[in-house]
């Protein structure tokens, strides 16, 4: 077996912990070359950018005329989801209803954010609280399963919750804070970047680690809501922050100053779960660090230097008594023991291939979006 020569991005700080990177001549990744050669040129976030966005909230607004809300946003707490809220409202002239799905694992800072935010633009909120006893069953038998790709439960969830209320209320249109400006490096698949919502995955896993039979948690396959609710129920989704100009720390200082909004120190540190799993279980177990991909994003946008990405990902996000603290933290929560949750990290690795999955169904999905130009960034 051929071992690759680590390798690092000349441009930004993506590396060969993603086993699929290419390198030109010059050391630059496909990552950046991708950005340069297909992102940049479709990417318009001024004059035309705004017409855009005009003649998608007029659309919005003529087809809402006489319902409640002409549009639904999920809102986290988090700076992308809570941005998004505003531009509808404030820039887009909107009426959405912000949805929120507690999965058990909000910090106080984004339950904070949202009480603020809906507070501030006269917004409602509706909150689906998500069985705990499931969710806590579905993400232990995740654990079990020593794949990378923990936060799934938590996404499916969320994803899963929105489109159903979404659905079931009849609400065409999904706002999402999804955006090149912060996210224009996609994590590739091995860094638990499973893409979509596999339900196929999800039951395998679960009926070979689960308990509890899962009969209120809430699952909408991939092939569900990119066909059916799609094609066939006309749900579109749109994502504003990418025909504006989105910069991260212009938009924490706005919500701060107008709302009293509250930063996180990294982004998906509104769940404390997710920090705890990208910030400790993921590089720690996996040698993966979804950092790389974060500041490499912020790197291309002009966010960010190279230089300063290095420095920040040469040591932890957070110091080593407080992801000890946390770590007994998320043992208690699930009911094991320090110990039980020791032996899960210290099992062997696996990933998502040994088990009943979509991928492949998926991938050519992803390969027609890619064709006609429906998904700009890198897909693997």
């Amino acid at each position: 077996m051929n071992i690759r020569h680590y390798q690092m991005c000349s441009k930004t700080i993506m590396d060969t912990s993603d086993i699929s990177i290419v390198f030109n001549e010059k050391g630059e990744s496909d990552y950046y070359t991708n950005f340069i050669e297909t992102i940049l040129p479709n990417w318009d976030t001024n004059e035309k950018g705004y017409a855009e966005l005009i003649k998608i909230s007029d659309k919005i607004k003529k087809e809402g005329k006489g319902k409640d809300f002409d549009c639904i946003i999920g809102l986290s707490g988090g700076l992308d989801s809570s941005y998004v809220a505003y531009v509808a409202k404030e820039i887009m002239g909107l009426r959405p209803l912000l949805f929120h799905v507690d999965a058990g694992w909000n910090t106080d800072r984004a339950v904070g954010n949202i009480e603020k935010l809906c507070n501030g633009l006269g917004l409602d909120l509706y909150t689906e609280v998500i069985n705990w006893e499931e969710m806590k069953d579905l993400q232990v038998a995740f654990l079990k399963s020593q794949i990378a790709d923990q936060d799934l439960p938590q996404d499916y969830a969320f994803f899963s919750g929105l489109y159903k209320f979404a659905k079931k209320n009849k609400i065409k249109y999904v706002l999402t804070g999804g955006n090149f400006s912060t996210e224009c490096c996609r994590e590739p698949e091995e860094w638990g970047g499973f893409p979509g919502i596999d339900t196929l995955l999800v039951k395998d896993i679960h009926s070979k680690f689960g308990k509890r039979a899962l009969k209120t948690f809430p699952l909408v396959d991939i092939l569900s809501y990119k066909l059916y609710y799609r094609y066939i129920l006309g749900m579109q989704v749109f994502k504003p922050l990418n025909l504006i100009p989105y910069k991260k720390s212009d938009a924490e200082n706005l919500l701060m100053d107008k709302y009293g909004w509250e930063p996180f120190q990294h982004k998906h540190h509104e769940s404390r779960f997710t920090r705890f799993y990208e910030d400790f279980w993921l590089p720690r177990k996996f040698g993966f660090e979804k950092r790389r991909a974060h500041f490499s994003s912020l790197i291309l946008t002009g966010q960010m230097t190279r230089k300063e990405a290095l420095e920040r990902i040469s040591k932890p996000e957070l110091s080593e008594e407080f992801l000890q603290k946390e770590f007994d933290y998320v043992a208690d929560k699930l009911d094991l023991t320090r110990v039980e949750l020791q032996e899960i990290f210290e099992g062997q690795n696996k990933t998502f291939h040994d088990y009943k999955n979509k991928i492949k169904l998926i991938g050519i999905g992803a390969q027609i979006m890619q064709k006609f130009g429906l998904e700009k960034r890198l897909f693997r």
